[in-house]
C-alpha cells in the first residue's frame, strides 16, 4: 500500500480552496487539477508500506498528543517545473502544526521509517499548470484540525483516489 499522513481541511475550507482551484483552472491553458476530495496537507509521505510498517505508523500516530487547532490558509503560489508548474495554497506559520510535524517526523525516523525531512506546509491544487496567472495572497481561509489521517493512495481506472485507513483524533 502507498501511504501518507495528512490533515484534511474542514468542509468550509475545502469549498473555498476548490473555488480558488476552479478560478485557476478557468485561467489556465492546461493542467491536472486536484480533485476536491483529494485536497489535503501532507505531513509525511511514507511510500509503499507492508502491514508491519503500517502498524508501526499507527502506533506512532497514537503517541501524538494534541488539542484541536486552526490552520490559516493565506496565500497561493507555485513551484516552477519545466513541464508545467505545481500550484498550491499555503498555510501560515503555525506552532502547533510545527510541533506535531516534528514529533511525527522524530517518531517515524526513530522507528526506521524514512521520510522527506523537508516540510513546506501547503495543499496542492494543480500540477503541470500552464498559465500567465500570478500567485497572490488569499483573503484568508481558516480550517479547524480535529485529527490526523493515515491515507492510502490508489489509482483506480486512471483516477487518483485517497482513502482514510486510520485516524488519530485530537484530545477533547
Amino acid at each position: 500500500m502507498r501511504l501518507f499522513i495528512a490533515i484534511e481541511p474542514d468542509d468550509g475550507a475545502r469549498t473555498r480552496i476548490t473555488e480558488l482551484r476552479d478560478t485557476l483552472r478557468s485561467r489556465s491553458e492546461r493542467g491536472r487539477f486536484t480533485r476536491t476530495e483529494n485536497i489535503h496537507l501532507t505531513l509525511a509521505f511514507l511510500g509503499e508500506c507492508d502491514p508491519e510498517k503500517t502498524e508501526k505508523v499507527k502506533i506512532i500516530m497514537d503517541s501524538l498528543r494534541f488539542e484541536r487547532f486552526f490552520l490559516l490558509i493565506d496565500r497561493i503560489g507555485k513551484f516552477r517545473r519545466d513541464g508545467g508548474d505545481i500550484w498550491w495554497v499555503g498555510i501560515s506559520e503555525n506552532g502547533t502544526l510545527t510541533d506535531i510535524r516534528s514529533a511525527l517526523a522524530k517518531g517515524l525516523t526513530d522507528a526506521g521509517i524514512d521520510i522527506d525531512e523537508r516540510f513546506d506546509a501547503h495543499m496542492t491544487i494543480g500540477r503541470e499548470i500552464r498559465t500567465d496567472e500570478r500567485p497572490r495572497a488569499t483573503e484568508g481561509i481558516t480550517s479547524v484540525v480535529n485529527s490526523l489521517c493515515l491515507m492510502r493512495s490508489d489509482r483506480i481506472d486512471g483516477v487518483l483516489k485517497y482513502t482514510e485507513i486510520y485516524k488519530k483524533e485530537a484530545r477533547s
